[in-house]
Order: C-alpha cells, then structure tokens, then sequence
C-alpha cells in the first residue's frame, strides 16, 4: 500500500531564512511542496521519508536567496494490483460504492464487481447482497460508514492541468467518465472474504 519514492529537487530558501538551520528549511518546503499532492505515475505523496544528498548552495547575482540540489524520498500510497485493502463506505449509487481509507476516497467498485446476486436499494441508497443460506435468502447490506475488505483491480492517473487534456494516461477502467481525480483506484468486493467485514463473522 504505502511506498518510498526517490526525488530531486532543487529547493530555494528565501534570504528571510538564511538564518534558520538548513535542514529544517529544506524539510519544511518538501513537505509544503509534495505532502498530499499527486505525483502523476507515482502515486499521493504523504509525507517525507528522508534526505539522501544535499548538494552546494548556490547564491546568483541577481537573487538574495541560495539554491541547493536537494535527493530525497517520499512515502508515497500507491497500492498494486491485486492488494487487499480496508476502507469505509462513503457513498453509494447504482453505479457502484465510492470508498475511503481516511486519506484517500478515489476508490470505486462498480456495480458489476459487487457480491452476486446483489441489488442496489433505491430508497435507503445501499447496495444489498442477496446472500443464499441453504436455500433462504438472508440481505447484507453495505451500509455507509461500513469497515469493507476490498481488492485493486486497476488504477488511473489523469493529469488535471489546465489546457491538458484530461485523458486516460494509463489504462484500466475509471470511476465515471466525469471523474477528474488525478489519481483513483477501482476495486472489486466480489469475492469470497471481501465485501463488509462483518458479513464474514456473522455467516
């Protein structure tokens, strides 16, 4: 789920810092410039892991403030293709349940990857898993709010600049055709120990 990324930079500090321990500034500015933004084929950035080489300051002529070449890694959430994650439900639709970890909610299971038979229930918004016990069947329901055990069955990465074209840069199925996340996930709860975690301890 969670990865440590390398990257170089070259990080500014402004003459008002010229005082301030090096270090300190540096790690400051990493963290302002990277801490949960998307990293387009990399992942979400959360926080700095380390600094592995800063290089010489610089001070130009025309500038106050001196540049150094900063190498460092990140802790990145990118999970693979085929990890088993936990999340809540935050919201559903016919079209599928939108999940959550806490820090991250672009992940989407589509109603074709749902438990089946499963049915979305129009008046009370969640999706139910006709559960077949021995020939009764018993309703599940996915309520919002619910702890749920899923699997990654693809990712995406849309770069969402202004004046770029927000197409698919990698492929795999995305959430809905509106969606302009920069980074979502899909996953699928149609499989056996997947769905609400509670689904498994009550059968």
């Amino acid at each position: 789920m969670f990865i440590v990324s390398e990257f170089e930079e070259v990080v500014k500090v402004q003459p008002t810092h010229l005082e301030d321990d090096q270090v300190s500034r540096i790690v400051i500015h990493l963290n302002s410039m990277l801490a949960n933004k998307v990293v387009m084929n990399v992942g979400l950035c959360l926080s700095l892991f380390d600094i592995l080489e800063i290089g010489d300051s610089i001070i130009y002529p025309s500038e106050g403030a001196y540049f150094s070449k900063v190498r460092f890694r990140f802790i990145v959430f990118r999970p693979f293709v085929e990890e088993i994650l936990i999340g809540k439900v935050k919201s559903s639709s016919s079209d599928g349940a939108v999940l959550t970890t806490g820090f991250f909610e672009d992940i989407f299971v589509p109603a074709a990857n749902m438990q089946n038979p499963s049915r979305f229930d129009v008046k009370d918004k969640v999706w139910v898993w006709e559960y077949d016990n021995c020939g009764d069947t018993v309703e599940l329901h996915m309520d919002i709010g619910e702890t749920v055990r899923f699997r990654v069955v693809s990712e995406q990465f849309i770069d969402t600049h202004p004046g770029v074209d927000s197409g698919l840069l990698d492929t795999g199925e995305i959430a809905t055709s509106k969606s302009k996340s920069p980074y979502s996930i899909v996953g699928t709860v149609r499989e056996p120990g997947l769905g609400v975690i509670g689904w498994w301890t009550d059968l």
